[in-house]
């Protein structure tokens, strides 16, 4: 099996046109990863990232998440800390403003309407690169409401504070449209995929440290003990087996819904009747519903803490209410973990709501002489059609559930390191068999 992967690698620089494409992504790759590394400046980055590696996993949640996502370069006040989310947050917007505005969704079915609806997704990351970009600079300015009373110190270099936010939000939106220029890059020159390379690129980079934190797992420095055994090294290589198999047939599987085509009468020309089928996919949503659970989570936890602080001088049990809930929506406790599940199946649904639209599948079947065998065209198959992504949706949806909660149990009770138990599962395994493994990224819906 191995000598065909090599052979097939080998096999794509023979093709000249290939080669090119895949070193030009190479390339591009490369600059990307030079966007992650260079350091805003006026900010103490290195204090930043010294943080984050003393307090793997204590940081987690949205944070977490987001420097996984730009790479680390959140985490070390780099160039594009924004990373390339703001254009996947505005694409997204777009998508379900689609759904609910009808000149939207028709100028998508227009010959070039793509592109202008593309076009706007551009202006509309710009728009919020301004904004998050500023509120990562106001951030950086309060690391301690941020990351926690236990950082030190502070990030912030300069002392003009304005020049210092000015600055700062105009090298964030630089950075983001930096990367969003060189993922459409590797989409029409390169060899595709291009801003799921982006990020994937990003989470590769923290397969070193990943596999530094293992070998410290099992082979600590002298003078301290480890507290696993080979059993435990037996259990995660069936655990990470089980997840990429449990990832591949679910990510895959599909229900088959056999259509029957009518003999049809085109001018002259007579068509016999056919079969076919029209799948429906278990996960449909992607990775989708993790993420939008994970950005709403992120939330509560800051919100109640501030307003702890607020009410701690005038109203002490008023204080210790907020102390309570914050302590209880905080990353990892039994209540976050409930309502993360709990909001990825909503998700799940919402997102199917929005996006798989039954009736103008069913009025496109009885268009084109189409029918589902046993069922009536017309309404009556579009309500089998939700019916059936219905059920096929809670399988997906609790699916996701448990991929989700994966790096969190690894981290709570089996006392794995945060930055080992992401490659377990989670949104970067999805989103790196997405981009990989598979035809096109389907996670993305700029794919």
């Amino acid at each position: 099996m191995f000598k065909k992967i090599i052979a097939t690698f080998a096999n794509c620089f023979k093709i000249p046109e290939l080669k090119s494409r895949i070193i030009f992504t190479l390339l591009l790759l490369a600059v990307c990863r030079l966007i992650a590394l260079i350091p805003l400046p006026g900010l103490d980055g290195a204090a930043l990232e010294q943080f984050f590696s003393q307090n793997a996993g204590k940081t987690g949640g949205i944070l977490g998440m987001y420097s996984l996502f730009t790479g680390g370069a959140f985490q070390r006040c780099a160039v594009g800390s924004l990373g390339i989310m703001p254009y996947i947050s505005a694409t997204i917007i777009l998508q379900l403003m689609a759904a609910v505005i009808p000149q939207l969704s028709k100028l998508s079915r227009e010959e070039g309407g793509r592109i202008k609806i593309i076009q706007y997704g551009r202006y509309l990351t710009v728009l919020l690169c301004l904004g998050q970009g500023f509120v990562m600079a106001l951030g950086w300015e309060n690391p301690e409401r941020v990351f926690g009373a236990r950082f030190p110190g502070g990030l912030v270099l300069m002392e003009n504070i304005w020049w210092y936010r000015i600055q700062t939000v105009i090298l964030l939106t630089t950075g983001t449209i930096l990367l969003m220029w060189l993922g459409e890059q590797i989409s029409d020159r390169g060899i595709g995929n291009g801003v799921s390379l982006v990020i994937t690129i990003g989470i590769l980079a923290r397969l070193p440290a990943a596999i530094v934190s293992v070998w410290v797992m099992f082979f600590p420095p002298k003078g301290m003990e480890s507290q696993y055994n080979i059993f435990h090294a037996v259990a995660l290589i069936l655990l990470l087996v089980a997840v990429v198999a449990a990832i591949v047939a679910v990510t895959e599987a599909q229900r088959k819904i056999p259509v029957q085509y009518a003999q049809r009468t085109i001018g002259r020309k007579v068509y016999a009747g056919s079969s076919s089928f029209l799948p429906l996919r278990v996960s449909y949503a992607g990775v989708m519903p993790i993420i939008f659970a994970q950005a709403i989570l992120m939330f509560p936890n800051s919100i109640f803490a501030t307003l702890a602080r607020a009410t701690e001088s005038s109203a002490a049990g008023l204080s210790k209410l907020f102390q309570g809930l914050a302590a209880a929506m905080q990353y990892g406790s039994y209540t976050y973990v409930t309502i993360e599940g709990l909001l990825i199946l909503f998700f799940s649904y919402f997102w199917v709501a929005t996006q798989f639209n039954e009736v103008q599948i069913a009025d496109d079947l009885k268009k084109y002489g189409g029918y589902i065998p046993g069922v009536r065209p017309g309404a009556h198959t579009a309500d089998f059609l939700h019916r059936a992504m219905s059920r096929i949706t809670f399988a997906g949806g609790v699916f996701l559930v448990i991929i989700a909660l994966i790096p969190t149990m690894l981290y709570k009770f089996a006392g794995v390191p945060f930055t080992v138990g992401q490659f377990f599962g989670g949104t970067s395994m999805l989103i790196v068999w997405a981009c990989f493994w598979t035809r096109r990224a389907r996670w993305s819906p700029i794919c």
